[in-house]
């Protein structure tokens, strides 16, 4: 089982990433795949054509407050990581043909949260078990990394857009991964659409990161967003696809 995780600023294009990335999994029979969406925004659905809510699922911050809050305490009986497990099986996960989908929702109300945001983590870390890959799409910005929600990963893919923001953002992000004591194997960066290409060995100097290159430019992306439809079916010989299928291939995927 491999750990992949999409992070950067917002507007670069980090579920874009994920969607294509599966894809592409699911294209090489990569089998099977847990997608988790830890974007309050929960687009990561909407680009793969998925209902969350229409399919009767629950986002685990709507399970947290029922299970935490609305049910009191937790600290008898069923332990808290065993009842999270069992209510995302039940409500939390969604099951597709290619993929399964878990969907964080928006930050959980005001208060302390050691014990559910811990009992997520080990519940979480029971269920990937079952995968071949776990694919993260994160928030913008970094103050997800503090949650910890995994501490092991295989390979962080950072997007940056060219920006002095986004350089920091990056040396920021990889400083506190490591300080937060997150174990990874490889910090990759990734353009977005709007970056040029010729800058790649200016990341590679500037940040000591390895570049993998661009997302190229891709007008049936946006398309695909506006109505609705799922990225998995999106043309092989779109730009967008190819090059993402260029970059995990430079990742060893």
């Amino acid at each position: 089982m491999k750990i992949l995780v999409s992070m950067g600023r917002g507007g670069t294009g980090k579920t874009s990433f994920v969607a294509l990335t599966t894809k592409y999994f699911v294209e090489k029979g990569e089998l099977p795949i847990l997608l988790i969406d830890s974007d309050p925004d929960q687009s990561l659905a909407d680009a793969l054509g998925v209902d969350f809510e229409g399919e009767g699922k629950k986002t685990i911050s709507e399970l947290l407050v029922e299970t935490f809050i609305k049910g009191g305490g937790t600290l008898i009986g069923v332990p808290p990581s065993e009842r999270m497990e069992s209510k995302i099986w039940e409500e939390g996960l969604y099951e597709g043909e290619h993929f399964d989908l878990i969907v964080m929702g928006p930050k959980w109300v005001e208060g302390c949260y050691c014990l559910p945001n811990e009992a997520l983590k080990l519940a979480l870390g029971n269920l990937a078990k079952n995968y071949r890959y776990v694919v993260i799409d994160t928030p913008a910005g970094i103050e997800h990394l503090n949650r910890r929600i995994t501490a092991r990963v295989n390979d962080i893919f950072d997007l940056i857009d060219p920006s002095v923001k986004s350089f920091e953002h990056v040396a920021r992000a990889y400083r506190i991964a490591r300080e937060v004591n997150i174990k990874f194997d490889n910090f990759y960066i990734v353009g977005c659409f709007r970056f040029p290409e010729d800058l790649g060995s200016e990341v590679e100097s500037r940040l000591g990161l390895k570049f993998l290159g661009k997302i190229a430019f891709d007008k049936d992306v946006e398309a695909f967003f506006l109505s609705g439809r799922s990225l998995l079916e999106i043309p092989e010989n779109s730009p967008a696809y190819r090059s993402v299928k260029e970059i995990l291939g430079r990742a060893g995927y």
